[in-house]
């Protein structure tokens, strides 16, 4: 009898040690949440919510989501890995003072990690006068994305902030339905590294109070569509030497110039209006722009007898 008890739970403390090896009591989960009352010692469950981003990362696979339970401030992060950050419906917020809120590091991405994803939604960035900058992505972004939706990025008048700031070697980045104020440098600054192209979506992106609205430089390509920029002290829209930009359908009004452009602008169904100076540089218009002010610049009309609109 007694040999058989032994045996017993000899076997019955296999299994256990089984179970334990096969489920850890903190395994990376596909889906994780943080709470404003979580706590980042929890496994970041429905259930049992972490308390900050940067808890929750480690918890959570490659190619992941992190979800916000409640709105709440959760802290800066780093990310190293594929992921989405949604807080849709809550608008969590991220209290960067004296800090970036978001870095995106593509160098510490891991070989495995083909997609080289990561999406942000629904958050508030705040830099509370003294922050950094806002989203600042770095490293060697070859086939990389980057997307950014329905976010409010302000750092309330800091003179080293900037909004959105991609140095990658190259790369995607998509900004979408997203205000962008009250920055002391550049609401957003695409300026490509190691002689790479990043190329740049903007739609619905409003760029307010800021010194400058967009800057770029060499190997930044650019569409935008649907903005605004407005109120910047320098510049509206700043295109760099070999830089290259479509801007359509968008106001650029109220800034110290309104277009500064030594790279390839053109132009379409846009308004350009009561800036301290148009134009700088040189832009190529389609016949549907309006401009009003001082034209310190070129603007040369895109078209020909046949097709005096250039529109096709």
């Amino acid at each position: 009898m007694k040999k058989i008890l032994a045996s017993s739970l000899a076997l019955a403390g296999a299994l256990f040690a089984l179970s334990l090896a096969a489920n850890p009591a903190h395994a990376q989960a596909t889906r994780t949440w943080v709470s404003g009352v979580g706590d980042d010692v929890n496994p970041c469950s429905r259930t049992a919510p972490c308390k900050t981003f940067a808890g929750a990362i480690s918890k959570t696979t490659t190619d992941g989501e992190i979800n916000c339970l409640d709105p709440a401030g959760f802290g800066t992060v780093t990310i190293t890995k594929s992921m989405t950050i949604d807080c849709t419906g809550t608008f969590g917020s991220l209290l960067n003072a004296g800090v970036n809120a978001v870095n995106i590091v593509f160098d510490s991405f891991a070989g495995a990690d083909a997609r080289k994803t990561v999406n942000l939604r629904g958050l508030s960035l705040q830099g509370a006068e003294s922050g950094a900058i806002g989203v600042r992505i770095t490293g060697n972004g070859a086939s990389s994305h980057v997307h950014i939706e329905d976010t409010l990025i302000s750092a309330n008048f800091t003179g080293a902030a900037t909004g959105i700031s991609d140095a990658r070697t190259g790369g995607n980045l998509t900004v979408l339905n997203t205000t962008i104020r009250s920055m002391g440098t550049a609401g957003i600054s695409i300026a490509p590294t190691g002689g790479g192209v990043v190329r740049v979506t903007l739609s619905n992106v409003r760029v307010v109070n800021a010194s400058s609205g967009l800057t770029s430089s060499a190997g930044a390509a650019i569409m935008i569509k649907n903005s605004v920029f407005t109120d910047n002290a320098l510049v509206g829209v700043q295109i760099g030497p070999s830089a290259q930009s479509v801007i359509k359908s968008s106001t650029i009004s109220h800034n110290g110039t309104g277009i500064s452009s030594a790279g390839i602008t053109r132009l379409s169904d846009s308004e350009v209006f009561l800036n301290g100076t148009a134009v700088s540089g040189a832009v190529q218009s389609y016949s549907n722009n309006s401009f009003v002010g001082a034209i310190g610049g070129t603007i040369t009309p895109i078209g020909s007898a046949s097709n005096p609109s250039g529109l096709q």
